[in-house]
């Protein structure tokens, strides 16, 4: 196996290509600028992408096929490649297990892509690169896991501030013109809303769950972990601000954040109300949105590339890093908060003390400013 660095001015041509951002939710859309630029700078090739069942819906529509030819409901890659490590780590030994992961590669290996790209640079990400066939695997020269260098066949420093510009880096070693420069990168984002499926059953369910309601903002209290997470009663004291101004909050909860939820709702005294949705119906229901509030999650990073308005609450992540990317936006964080990634059960000190009229300042502001820049406000 050879190890080299890689440079744009290097770069070969392809005629297929896949991408393995397996997941979550934010780095798969932090991820689609990259998947954009690399798009437009080979159109005849075959793209595809490998990611985890759950997050699929960002790429493709559940009714519609997989591979084949791009429509809107599959806008943006020529194939989907899924697959299903959590279930594959609880069952290693099952008959299930093997059958899935041998049906799998074995699609995979059948399209012969010429090259693969790990955006995740994770070890299990950096093998299943290994494991298409392709025989040339871009990699970060400092991946997350230090181990996953050793399956890359191009290693690319992939430099960037944001987490959006470095993976434009890494893009950057495959394409023969430089894409990563600072003029472009808000090309790749003010195209980026277009490359999320339409699905039309969803658009139709969020239109019913909606029609009683002209405004709306989302709040999105969860969070990957608990010190990332701002106070439930926090965002319903918020939904009853925003009410004054006549604009309806929904909550918006994933998989085991009911209580989470319901809290939010019953704090808000019925200016909130909760909605449960799955991928597709979240991007319905964003596109609809005027505004969105929440902390470092995947449904902030949704609405931020759909170009939607948002008041983004930090506490132990860098919003210099992971911070809502190419739209407008109040990110709020405590000049006292030290960047962590521990993770804590309980919300971090920093983030309790950014308040609900920081907050509901923040969104009339964006309300009240349609062509307000993106800035970084720290609260006191």
């Amino acid at each position: 196996m050879t190890h080299s660095f890689s440079s744009a001015s290097s770069a070969p041509r392809f005629d297929s290509l896949l991408i393995v951002r397996l997941s979550a939710m934010g780095d798969i859309i932090h991820t689609l600028p990259a998947a954009t630029a690399l798009r437009q700078a080979f159109p005849q090739a075959t793209l595809g992408w490998l990611i985890e069942e759950r997050w699929t819906e960002l790429l493709c529509t559940l009714r519609y096929p997989r591979s084949g030819q791009r429509s809107p409901q599959r806008p943006l890659v020529d194939r989907v490649h899924s697959v299903n490590t959590s279930e594959w780590r609880h069952a290693p030994f099952s008959f299930n297990t093997w059958q899935q992961m041998a049906v799998g590669l074995s699609q995979l290996r059948g399209i012969q892509y010429d090259a693969v790209i790990d955006f995740q640079g994770a070890v299990r990400s950096a093998l299943l690169a290994r494991w298409s066939g392709a025989p040339i695997v871009y990699g970060s020269a400092q991946p997350r896991e230090n181990a996953a260098s050793m399956f890359y066949t191009r290693r690319v420093l992939a430099n960037g501030t944001h987490v959006v510009e470095q993976a434009l880096a890494l893009a950057g070693a495959m394409v023969p013109t430089p894409i990563a420069s600072t003029p472009i990168i808000p090309t790749r984002m003010a195209e980026l809303h277009e490359k999320f499926p339409v699905d039309p059953d969803a658009e139709s369910r969020i239109a019913g769950l909606t029609a009683d309601v002209n405004d709306f903002a989302i709040l999105s209290p969860g969070a990957g972990w608990g010190a990332k997470r701002w106070p439930a009663e926090r965002y319903g004291q918020v939904a009853k601000e925003l009410a004054k101004d006549g604009l309806c909050s929904l909550v918006n909860y994933g998989p085991g954040e009911e209580d989470l939820a319901a809290a939010v709702e019953a704090a808000g005294d019925g200016a909130a109300r909760k909605i449960s949705c799955s991928v597709s119906e979240l991007i319905a229901l964003t596109r609809r949105a005027r505004l969105l509030i929440g902390g470092d999650t995947g449904p902030m990073h949704l609405a931020a590339a759909l170009k939607i308005p948002v008041v983004a609450i930090f506490g132990p992540t860098d919003p210099a890093r992971n911070g809502p990317f190419g739209t407008r936006s109040a990110v709020l964080r405590s000049a006292s908060s030290l960047t962590d990634h521990s993770r804590h059960r309980e919300p971090e000190l920093g983030l309790l003390k950014i308040t609900v009229d920081e907050v509901v300042a923040a969104a009339r502001k964006l309300l009240q400013s349609p062509i307000a820049e993106t800035r970084l406000a720290e609260s006191e």
